[in-house]
Formats: structure tokens, C-alpha cells, sequence
């Protein structure tokens, strides 16, 4: 059996059980953390799910929006600002909470923008679709991989030769991606650290401290494997999604475990009549 059909759609069933597992404790516990771990874990299952059906059936324009809004785009941040409100004060989190999802609803926009302009002339459903959405410029010297679709483009006022992809070349919502994925990596790797800290100078939160660790090797795991994948080692993608979201569990079980002296869980109360 090839993995590369077999291993998207595991990861994508381990990853909504891992949705509704966190889902859950966000309803019994009302903290905003728990519910932000929850949303991201569900776009980082419909992500999966859409590279699933794209190694599997072929092409489609609405799952090609599903992988790359909701994977490309907002998976990381939503992960990392349920990090931040697991760490900060409420006030802020409510700052920061507003500003994300008016920045998320701007991408939307931008998202639905370009939608009209995709392109699937080149896409090859035996290679995943992280290697052939993005439209770039060739120049000379620049490797073409074997069977891309060469065009000539018009790009910031000349002519250029492009190896064609699914996105048009200089999309506006492929800009919004590097602020969303930069604020996800700095709540994910800054949280991990930012915990460390706390429990070495006060010596309290271990559980928080490995906890975030695991969050951010998580995410670094399937950041590692979507490089090699665009440098052409695409092998190891759907195993570090996998790898990925058992690192990210983990670590959202472990980060926000009840504290000593805080009060039980709902579900850990008696029974009412």
C-alpha cells in the first residue's frame, strides 16, 4: 500500500479525535485556551483531510480552499494564540483574541479573491499539492522539475517565465500566510520558553513547561517536513502531520492540567439531581 495515500487519511481521523477530545474539555472547563487548541486542531484536520483527497481523487477548488486556508493560513496562529491565552493575563487575551480574527476574516477576503484565479492546469495528483501551488519565477540556472508548465507572465512591470502553479504569481493572500505563521511560531516557541522560564526562576508549572515543549516540537515537526517537501523531499509530509498532531495533544493535555489547589473539573464534580 502506498503511505502516501494511506498516511493522510489516518492522520486526518487521529486528528479529529484529538479535535473533539479537546473540543470536550473546552466544554467542561470553560477556558478560552482549550477552545482556540480546538479550532486549530480542526483546520489542521480539514488541511489533512483536503491533501487526503487530493492524493486520492484529484482536483477540486473547494478543497484546495479548505488545505490553504485553513492549513496554510490560519492552523499555526489559532494553535499558538490558545498558547498565549493559556499564559497571559485576560485582558490582553481578549486584545489579541479580537485582533485575530479580524486579521483571519481580512484573509477570508483575500482568500475568495483569488479563488476565481486558480489554476489547476499542472496539477499532478501523485505529488503533494505543497509542491505545486505556488506559481515562481524561473530564472537562469533555476532546476524545472520534470512535467511543470512553463508560461510567461507579466510580474512588477516586466516579463518573466514562471514554472505555473495553482495560485496566480503574487497573490495577496500568499503574504497574509507569513504574518499568520510568524505570530503561530513566535505564541508556540515563545510559550515553551517563556514556561521554562517561570518554572526555573520560581520553580512552579512543570507540567506547562514540557507541555508547550511539545506544542512547539509539534509544530516545528510538521514545519520541517512542508521545507523538505518544497525542496523536493515530499516522502516524510503526511508522517510529520501525523507525528505533528500527536506532539500537539500531548502537550495541550499536559499544558493545561489543573494546578494544585485549582478547582476540579466539571466532569470530575458529583453528580447533580
Amino acid at each position: 500500500m502506498d503511505l502516501n495515500l494511506f498516511l493522510p487519511f489516518v492522520s486526518t481521523a487521529v486528528m479529529i479525535f484529538f479535535t473533539f477530545s479537546v473540543f470536550q474539555r473546552w466544554k467542561t472547563r470553560r477556558k478560552s485556551y482549550f477552545l482556540f487548541w480546538a479550532i486549530g486542531l480542526g483546520l489542521f484536520a480539514a488541511a489533512s483531510f483536503a491533501e487526503a483527497y487530493f492524493a486520492a481523487v484529484g482536483w477540486s477548488s473547494l478543497v484546495f480552499f479548505a488545505w490553504y486556508f485553513f492549513g496554510a493560513v490560519l492552523t499555526a496562529a489559532w494553535i499558538g494564540h490558545g498558547t498565549f491565552l493559556l499564559l497571559v493575563r485576560k485582558r490582553w487575551g481578549q486584545i489579541l483574541t479580537g485582533l485575530l480574527i479580524a486579521a483571519s476574516l481580512g484573509a477570508l477576503v483575500l482568500m475568495l479573491q483569488v479563488m476565481p484565479k486558480l489554476d489547476p492546469t499542472g496539477f499532478d495528483r501523485t505529488r503533494p499539492i505543497s509542491e505545486q501551488y505556488r506559481t515562481k519565477v524561473i530564472e537562469p540556472g533555476d532546476d524545472v522539475r520534470p512535467g511543470a508548465v512553463m508560461a510567461d507572465a507579466e510580474y512588477r512591470g516586466e516579463m518573466v517565465t514562471v514554472e505555473q502553479g495553482v495560485l496566480p504569481l503574487g497573490a495577496p493572500i500568499r503574504l497574509s500566510t507569513i504574518f499568520f505563521n510568524i505570530y503561530g511560531t513566535l505564541m508556540l516557541v515563545g510559550g515553551a520558553l517563556w514556561s521554562a522560564w517561570l518554572f526555573l526562576r520560581k520553580k512552579v508549572l512543570p507540567n506547562r513547561v514540557l507541555g508547550n515543549v511539545l506544542i512547539a516540537a509539534g509544530a516545528l515537526s510538521i514545519a520541517s517536513a512542508s521545507t523538505l517537501t518544497r525542496l523536493g523531499i515530499g516522502s516524510y509530509l503526511y508522517l510529520g502531520e501525523l507525528i505533528a498532531a500527536v506532539l500537539m495533544y500531548s502537550g495541550f493535555v499536559l499544558a493545561a492540567r489543573p494546578m494544585p489547589g485549582e478547582e476540579p473539573a466539571p466532569e470530575a464534580a458529583p453528580a447533580m439531581a
